[in-house]
């Protein structure tokens, strides 16, 4: 059993704070300009660091608005129609990565559509940042006690009730499923990493890190505690499970198809 007590916020000057969480996502990001960078000059794209400047700029715009639309329409939806002006103030927290994707993926292709750059050219370079950036963001949501697990006896569990930082946590050894979600991205930015070296289909890497993501997010969700407003639907699943199984059997769907186009036009 361990008894994490982290004070989210690394500075604090005045009013203005600087969170472990915030850092995290900006360090996300700025592996992905780097990564991206690399990426596309060994995929020979037609890209510069301009170019893809503002296509970063595109995806944080589109990332943080369909994640907070989808949280706000599918999470929460009687909180906000309650409390309208909530659902502008991101910074009390409630993303979702379905939403952020979803908006990610529009702005992509809004992006390639300018550009004249084909979707899936960007698309299989994007989401190998991406799978590092989710590992990281994790790690900020552990430190800020918050997604955290069902209850459970193994050795490693977590007791955050001692955190004296964050104020009603739960009581009870809980699973530490933001630690589980992290080494899952990290498990997918690895398959990732060994695949962007391979001859495949275009459109691949993308779809591998659909089908992956909504995999391994469907088995973590099993350990993670559901989302108070929503609790259990049909008694044993989570919001994140209907939300990422699809996601898994659309992924299966389209790497075959991919694969099996490759295979007729050779």
């Amino acid at each position: 059993m361990f008894y994490p007590n982290i004070n989210p916020v690394l500075l604090e000057f005045g009013p203005l704070q600087i969170r472990y969480y915030g850092l995290f996502y900006a360090l996300g990001f700025i592996i992905a300009y780097f990564l991206i960078s690399y990426l596309a000059k060994i995929k020979q794209l037609n890209l510069t660091k301009d170019d893809i400047a503002d296509f970063m700029m595109y995806e944080i715009i589109g990332i943080v608005l369909g994640a907070r639309l989808i949280y706000v329409i599918v999470y929460n939806p009687l909180f906000y129609l309650q409390n309208p002006l909530e659902a502008f103030a991101i910074w009390h927290g409630g993303l979702s990565f379905h939403g952020g994707l979803t908006g990610a993926i529009v702005a992509g292709y809004l992006f390639c559509k300018k550009k004249k750059i084909e979707f899936y050219d960007l698309a299989d370079i994007a989401v190998v940042p991406i799978a590092a950036g989710l590992a990281l963001g994790r790690i900020g949501n552990f430190i800020n006690a918050e997604l955290y697990g069902r209850i459970t006896e193994v050795p490693w569990c977590i007791d955050y009730s001692k955190n004296q930082f964050v104020q009603n946590l739960p009581s009870g050894c809980r699973h530490p499923s933001q630690i589980y979600s992290s080494i899952k991205n990290l498990a997918i930015f690895a398959a990732l990493w060994v695949l962007k070296g391979k001859k495949l289909p275009k459109g691949f890497l993308f779809w591998s890190f659909v089908t992956l993501y909504g995999l391994f997010r469907t088995i973590v969700e099993f350990f993670r505690q559901p989302d108070e407003q929503i609790g259990f639907l049909f008694n044993y699943f989570t919001m994140g499970q209907l939300l990422s199984f699809p996601l898994f059997l659309l992924g299966i769907y389209m790497l075959f198809r991919l694969k099996k186009k490759d295979t007729i036009t050779h």
